[in-house]
């Protein structure tokens, strides 16, 4: 399985440099940085103390784009047989652990803004909508921590057998 994943308007470095680590760890190929998203990067070229605090070097060994358009990213990995699947919640969305794949797919899961997640223009052009089931009173998840939830529950899901239903 081939992965990439496009943060839209992510505004904490911090949680930044979390996706990057957990995504070195779940063996992703590329990270895309959209609109306001911080990168490793300052605007002088220097990397960010307080994202390698969190990132731990991922960056380094972890290919990464900056670009200003969510929708040009999604474009691109469309042309490159990417899927396109949008973590958020919305009466299209699912629970993740219901998506389907196969194992040699190509994935894009697309993250939104901490605190008004995706738009519905990007939503348009998931190709599947993911969402966490929620047990507790609050709605939704740190965005670090959701695509951790995701990213790692779609790796176990396809690698480890499933008793038929």
């Amino acid at each position: 399985m081939q992965w990439a994943v496009v943060l839209h308007d992510v505004r904490s470095v911090h949680n930044v440099g979390s996706i990057f680590r957990t995504a070195d760890a779940a063996g992703v190929s590329k990270i895309y940085l959209c609109g306001i998203t911080p990168g490793p990067l300052d605007r002088l070229k220097k990397v960010r103390p307080d994202f390698t605090k969190v990132a731990l070097g991922a960056h380094e060994y972890l290919a990464w784009e900056s670009m200003k358009s969510t929708a040009e990213a999604i474009g691109k990995l469309k042309k490159e047989g990417y899927a396109i699947f949008a973590i958020e919640q919305s009466k299209r969305s699912i629970p993740y652990h219901e998506a389907s794949f196969d194992r040699d797919a190509k994935i894009a899961l697309v993250l939104g803004n901490e605190v008004d997640g995706l738009p519905p223009e990007i939503q348009k052009l998931a190709d599947h909508i993911l969402e966490i089931p929620m047990a507790g009173k609050k709605e939704s998840l740190n965005v670090a921590v959701a695509f951790g939830v995701v990213v790692f529950g779609l790796l176990l899901y396809k690698e480890c057998p499933h008793p038929k239903k």
